[in-house]
């Protein structure tokens, strides 16, 4: 029976956890450490980078076009939100261990900032909004499958509006040195939530990697039924080793892959675990945060 409290909850993220790795998996997405009652998570210097820049390239999105241009002819008030988003995550708390190695980051963040300066290109064409800006609201979501009680759920970066034809164009931020690989669930999730959760239609999608792009790279629409059956296979395997998980053991439920030695996804959870990781502190999502 469908019911939003009690289904389970899929994303791109979650989902490529458990491709990656099943028991990676349940220690990101399921285990709570029994003392704080919290889940726990890995912070690493690319995923603080990521995160700073997508605060600050995200929020234009909040702007109507005629502000956005003012702010890139004036840039100063893009670097000074970047040095703010930059001292939530500085230090331990975004896995620095190092003033050098953090300083090369940061350094890496503003050349990001100052290419979209330089080549804002589709940010100043008009958007459509996609899901609330407080971060403590639900994502997007719907029910992927009722009857399993599946629940879809995503955040998408950037929608720009083409008037001519009604309809949207998808754009995703990529900070990241490596490309998304080709048989990637992003596209399609965010086609499968975009198809059911508004009436425009989606003509395209495009990625844009800041690390060394000045425009981004357009990508195939994925074919919806072939989106919708490629993301409720993974969906079903997810729900199929949480029941499991209820009904015997989480260790016989989700497996690494590798055997019992782990590999290198679910291996820095596991030192978690041993009580061989550093703890930094709690996130934003509430969760216990280490360094691995």
């Amino acid at each position: 029976m469908a019911d939003k409290y009690s289904a389970v909850w899929v994303s791109h993220s979650s989902m490529g956890d458990f491709i990656k790795c099943p028991r990676a998996y349940y220690l990101h997405n399921v285990y709570k450490d029994p003392k704080s009652r919290r889940k726990i998570g890995i912070v690493s210097p690319a995923m603080s980078l990521g995160t700073a820049v997508h605060e600050v390239v995200e929020g234009l999105g909040s702007y109507k076009v005629q502000e956005r241009l003012q702010r890139f002819n004036n840039p100063e008030e893009l670097y000074a939100k970047f040095d703010e988003e930059w001292k939530k995550i500085s230090g331990k708390i975004g896995g620095f261990t190092s003033t050098e190695h953090e300083a090369e980051m940061k350094a890496r963040g503003r050349a990001m900032i100052e290419r979209v300066i330089a080549h804002p290109g589709p940010l100043v064409e008009k958007t459509v909004k996609f899901g609330s800006d407080n971060p403590s609201d639900m994502l997007p979501h719907y029910f992927l499958s009722e009857e399993e009680n599946i629940i879809l759920c995503g955040k998408i970066d950037w929608l720009i509006y083409k008037p001519e034809s009604d309809s949207l164009h998808v754009l995703d931020f990529k900070t990241g040195k490596n490309e998304e690989k080709g048989d990637s669930l992003q596209l399609p999730i965010y086609q499968l939530l975009l198809h059911k959760l508004q009436k425009r239609k989606v003509t395209g999608a495009s990625y844009w990697y800041l690390d060394k792009d000045d425009a981004p790279v357009e990508m195939p629409l994925p074919d919806l039924a072939r989106s919708l059956t490629s993301v409720l296979a993974v969906a079903r395997e997810v729900k199929k080793a949480r029941d499991q998980a209820k009904n015997f053991s989480p260790e016989m439920a989700f497996r690494c892959p590798k055997g019992p030695d782990g590999c290198a996804t679910c291996t820095p959870f596991e030192k978690i675990i041993r009580g061989e990781a550093e703890y930094v502190g709690v996130g934003g999502y509430n969760q216990d945060l280490y360094i691995a």
